[in-house]
């Protein structure tokens, strides 16, 4: 048989804590059920699970993708703000092409987590500027800056931002993402989005922003979300998605959404031989730490533990 023409781009696992509910071990069996060449994970701020994954994927004759579903500031990682305000970060799609793009990736979780946390850990485009090399961007979900723009209506700005972050990758390394989960303000911005990309220059890529695995388990996802905030079934206001639309969908299912744009469905091939990560975990990797003159590690490493715990 011959192998799938799509490959998913924007997949959640358990490592979104409390929001995806993709097992590892499931989501590779599933691509292998549905012959794809390759398979894809971007959990929310982290790569806990990349390792993991990784290796779960080769096992299985699975190219595996690793990236991060990141929260970019609006302004800056350093700025805080009104935690319930829309614009205080956006979503953007970060993937690894190769080992240079893994190790920055590393730097920017690191960044976030240490300089840039405020309710979420979150970079900023300064950061992203220094540490893009050897990732693929893509624009996220509804979430994410452009698509936001677009919908309140600043197509300039959406442009202008568009270019901007195009100019931050590498040549070719950034692609506008496209979603249909039935959603009303989808159906708006998928036509913006695709008269942005004629303008621009910059490629379309479809993604389907992969909560769960099957669509039955839409219900088990909407009780994992009312875990998440506290709440329960029975409060009318729970967080819930918008639609069972949020699950590993068949390549004929994504050929259905989006027949009037076979190019975002073959672009993410194109991503997809874009990411040729190889990791070497024969060998052990750790820090080399200067040690000052007349102590040895363990003492130096007992001191500064204990300076820091003050």
């Amino acid at each position: 048989m011959a192998r799938s023409d799509f490959v998913h781009l924007h997949v959640h696992s358990q490592y979104s804590l409390l929001d995806g509910a993709c097992q590892l071990p499931q989501l590779v069996e599933r691509a292998v059920q549905m012959e794809m060449p390759a398979v894809c994970l971007t959990d929310h701020g982290n790569i806990f699970g990349a390792i993991e994954f990784y290796l779960l994927a080769r096992q299985k004759g699975i190219k595996p993708i690793i990236g991060c579903e990141t929260y970019v500031s609006a302004t800056s990682r350093f700025t805080r703000g009104d935690p319930h305000q829309k614009s205080l970060f956006y979503h953007l799609t970060l993937l690894i092409k190769n080992e240079q793009g893994y190790r920055n990736l590393l730097r920017l979780i690191s960044i976030a987590n240490s300089e840039g946390f405020y309710y979420k850990p979150r970079i900023d485009g300064e950061v992203l500027a220094r540490h893009a090399a050897g990732l693929v961007g893509l624009s996220g979900c509804l979430k994410g800056e452009i698509a936001a723009l677009l919908l309140a209506g600043r197509s300039e700005q959406a442009t202008q931002r568009a270019r901007e972050l195009a100019s931050l990758f590498e040549p070719e390394s950034f692609f506008l993402e496209v979603m249909d989960h039935g959603l009303p303000e989808q159906k708006k911005v998928n036509p913006l989005l695709r008269r942005l990309s004629e303008e621009t220059g910059i490629p379309l890529v479809a993604t389907n922003d992969v909560h769960y695995l099957k669509k039955e388990m839409a219900r088990a996802h909407e009780i994992l979300l009312c875990l998440q905030t506290q709440t329960t079934l029975a409060d009318p206001n729970h967080m819930r998605m918008s639609a069972p639309e949020f699950y590993f969908k068949s390549p004929e299912e994504m050929r259905a959404l989006f027949a009037d744009m076979p190019e975002a469905l073959h672009n993410t091939l194109r991503v997809a031989e874009m990411c040729t990560l190889e990791l070497n975990l024969h060998k052990t990797h750790l820090p080399t730490f200067k040690v000052p003159a007349g102590i040895t590690d363990i003492e130096f490493l007992r001191r500064e533990c204990a300076e820091r715990l003050r």
